[in-house]
């Protein structure tokens, strides 16, 4: 199916999904295990419990997930996908992209396919990008974000391994001839200063393996959590007033606050400086903890399956993650 680019106007979301795998880790095992006092890391995250995928899983297998479903919601005709983005930070395999191999098993036989590797904030680039491709070329794209952290947490770091988690969600995008559609505002940044403030030290061209590679270098580290904190709600919030502005949209009018679920402190502190009401929240992080791009489309799933999205309302997305790369994006509903 094409569509005449000089009658488009906007994208929308025509279907989403969302993947968690099955295995569910609670707060006490991790405590136990880091010799944590009871109830520390919900204090202090607002997470109860993650999910960890099970032996045998890959990235593609849990972003199958969430892709089909979107598609499936949709209802569109698999060869009309002319583009799937994947925003992950742990593709099956440094080399190919895993991208391709998930279009193929999505049966998306007439898409390019590619990955994007913008951390935590990958879905907002994934999806400013998605947007204009609709916009320009009239034809629908597939955004799946997912992430495996749980095999790249280091068992000994407090400050990382009570956060990460692994799941996956999915945006599929088509052309929408409705004014006020589509993404009404964005504000993407980066922070190179901050480079090193959540890192994998071996494994890219700096630091390549080798035999004598300790195994440690190959796992996440955050070494200073509280400067990630600062900055996190630093850039959250900026780039929110920012793409609230660029939409000519108050805080009263968002309906759907969908940060970035990496603490519950952070997004807290987001929403009470950008103003917005405590109802428009939406999170999964209690259940879900943190699973880094994946987070934002699959609160967003979460909270549409319980109520489907409207005309006229607006959602406001806000991330930052590891580079620093940060954004916000403010979309509208037809």
């Amino acid at each position: 199916m094409s569509y005449p680019l000089n009658h488009l106007r906007a994208s929308r979301i025509a279907g989403m999904g969302r993947y968690a795998p099955a295995r569910r880790v609670t707060n006490a095992e991790l405590e136990g295990r880091l010799g944590l006092d009871p109830g520390w890391i919900e204090r202090r995250t607002g997470i109860v419990a993650r999910r960890y995928v099970t032996e045998g899983e890959a990235l593609t297998d849990i972003a199958f997930h969430a892709g089909e479903q979107a598609l499936q919601a949709a209802g569109i005709a698999r060869n009309d996908v002319a583009l799937t983005l994947l925003a992950t930070s742990t593709p099956d395999h440094l080399l190919p992209p895993s991208g391709p191999l998930l279009a193929h098993r999505l049966g998306l036989n007439r898409s390019g396919a590619v990955d994007l590797a913008g951390a935590c904030a990958g879905f907002l680039y994934a999806l400013t990008l998605a947007d204009s491709f609709v916009r320009t070329q009239g034809r629908p794209v597939l955004v799946v974000a997912a992430n495996i952290l749980s095999r790249r947490i280091n068992p000994k770091d407090r400050s990382s391994a009570v956060l990460f988690a692994d799941a996956a969600g999915a945006a599929l995008l088509v052309p929408s001839d409705e004014p006020g559609a589509g993404v009404l505002g964005a504000d993407l940044v980066s922070d190179g200063a901050y480079y090193d403030l959540i890192r994998i030290p071996a494994g890219g061209s700096r630091m390549p393996f080798t035999p004598d590679t300790a195994p440690e270098q190959l796992l996440m580290e955050m070494p200073d959590g509280r400067a990630v904190f600062t900055k996190a709600v630093e850039m959250m919030t900026n780039c929110g007033r920012i793409a609230m502005e660029q939409a000519g949209v108050r805080p009263g009018e968002i309906t759907r606050f969908v940060p970035h679920q990496a603490n519950t402190r952070i997004f807290e502190l987001v929403r009470k400086a950008l103003e917005l009401p405590e109802t428009a929240l939406v999170s999964s992080i209690e259940e879900y903890g943190n699973s880094s791009a994946a987070t934002i489309p699959f609160s967003l799933a979460g909270s549409v399956e319980q109520a489907p999205l409207k005309s006229g309302e607006k959602v406001l997305m806000t991330a930052v993650g590891a580079g620093l790369t940060a954004g916000a994006v403010v979309y509208g509903v037809p």
